[in-house]
């Protein structure tokens, strides 16, 4: 009963951190690239405005940013909840 216990704490924290990362994701690639795109425009990044910075490799530079996050607090997770390798 203890490990079912363990393995639900493991998923609902799990669970948590992608919605998190997800959301952050969603923020980065459709709310700067379309949402607020007008607003980043104001500002130039390497000769580029912004929103069509976050549009074209903005939000790629973010996903791969956010991939290296949860691979760390995966395994972070793994080893509190004793799934480590």
């Amino acid at each position: 009963m203890d490990d079912k216990k363990n393995a639900e704490a493991y998923w609902k924290e799990n669970l948590r951190y992608l919605i998190i990362l997800l959301s952050i994701w969603f923020l980065a690639s459709y709310g700067a690239g379309i949402l607020f795109r007008e607003a980043l425009n104001e500002f130039r990044l390497g000769g580029f405005k912004l929103g069509f910075w976050f549009a074209q490799q903005g939000s790629i530079y973010v996903f791969v940013i956010l991939i290296v996050v949860y691979i760390r607090l995966m395994n972070k997770l793994d080893k509190k909840y004793g799934y480590d390798e």
